[in-house]
């Protein structure tokens, strides 16, 4: 049966502090109350009695120490008469345990510029650490490229005509529609500046000039950054996720070799391909527009490609499109292998995957373009 808890003085005694009832989780809410109110009232001399306390659990321990501290209770469990075994090594063991427990520390206000440099401090190792780890994959990778190239039975060939259809052929539609649009509005804006000139006729040199040595490898690489590199990522992380590549190494086969060689080749393959596509679409807008709004037909503009647009142009485009499809495709499988376990995890690193994959991109043909300019190429 329960008992109503309650803390009192004592009849005709008021330095004897009676605590009745019962201490237990079902009365915690009650007695939070009375305890924050008798902590305030509660003397050094006044002398506590638990002989009409009825049932006491942990919380109950707790809200004794939070009313008279864990000295004073382990000091009362010892001297205590009315104490059975059970309580009174229950009283000192919580007393004792929450003697030592940590207090809660109110953590000092930071600076929000001391906030703002730790976070670019951090960004900064983390991109030093991810670097190095490209680094080290990029090694592995032509380890195993050179260790399989050179014995033909561990081609694995199915595998390497499954990715590029996936990655090639069935990109063909989307990279002829994307650099077709971008080609017909750089001609249409390059014709509209160049008029102003009288020089609509080099419209032709500006879509050419452009697509062979930049927009064509350029959009080709950022689109397979996207579409592929995420795949590469999803589809190991997955594995990843689901323990099959642990399994695979328990069967004492290489992931590398397996999973990441046959996806590299393909897109060495596939990308340049591609990137010849995006090229004479692009060129293919371009004539559209001349045809259109420039009255060049095509006969003309195919004459004036052939006599004003050398082929150190084509080569410096098509050049690219190798280094290109290496890096997507070496960062779509690394993010892959480091997929923690979770769905959660598989999407973070597809987005970082194509996140660092346009990065890397973009700021490698930046660097080839000054050094080629400056070379005179």
């Amino acid at each position: 049966m329960t008992k109503t808890s309650h803390i009192r003085f004592a009849e005709h005694a008021t330095d004897t502090l009676q605590l009745g009832g019962d201490w237990t989780l079902a009365s915690y809410e009650q007695l939070t109350a009375e305890v924050s109110a008798w902590r305030q009232r509660l003397m050094p001399r006044v002398t506590v009695e638990l002989a009409e306390m009825g049932k006491l659990d942990t919380a109950g321990v707790a809200l004794l120490v939070d009313l008279l501290g864990s000295e004073r209770l382990l000091e009362l469990s010892r001297s205590a008469p009315d104490l059975s075994d059970e309580r009174r090594a229950l009283l000192q063991t919580m007393a004792s345990a929450l003697s030592v427990a940590p207090q809660s520390v109110t953590p000092p206000q930071r600076s929000t510029v001391i906030e703002l440099f730790e976070q670019i401090g951090a960004s900064m190792v983390r991109l030093w650490r991810q670097s190095i780890g490209l680094l080290g994959f990029i090694g592995l990778v032509l380890a195993s490229m050179m260790s399989v190239l050179v014995r033909p039975r561990r081609w694995r060939l199915t595998a390497l005509v499954a990715h590029i259809e996936q990655t090639g052929l069935d990109a063909v539609p989307i990279v002829a529609l994307l650099t077709f649009m971008v080609g017909a509005v750089v001609a249409f804006l390059g014709a509209t500046i160049l008029a102003d000139f009288g020089a609509s006729v080099y419209t032709v040199n500006l879509v050419a000039f452009s697509f062979l040595r930049e927009f064509g490898v350029l959009l080709t690489a950022i689109l397979m950054a996207g579409r592929t590199a995420s795949a590469f990522t999803a589809q190991i992380g997955s594995m990843k996720a689901n323990e099959e590549i642990d399994a695979i190494r328990t069967l004492g086969l290489s992931p590398v070799e397996l999973l990441v060689l046959p996806r590299v080749f393909a897109l060495l393959i596939a990308l340049p391909m591609l990137t010849l596509i995006a090229m004479l679409s692009g060129m293919l807008g371009g004539a559209v527009v001349c045809a259109v709004s420039l009255d060049i037909p095509l006969s003309l503009y195919l004459t004036i490609l052939q006599d004003t647009i050398e082929v150190r142009h084509f080569l410096v485009g098509m050049g690219k499109a190798p280094l290109f499809a290496f890096l997507i495709a070496i960062i779509g499988c690394l993010e892959g292998f480091r997929v923690a376990g979770s769905a959660q995890s598989v999407g973070e690193h597809t987005t970082s995957s194509v996140v660092q994959s346009i990065f890397i991109v973009i700021l490698l043909d930046a660097l080839a373009a000054l050094f080629l300019m400056e070379m005179g190429w």
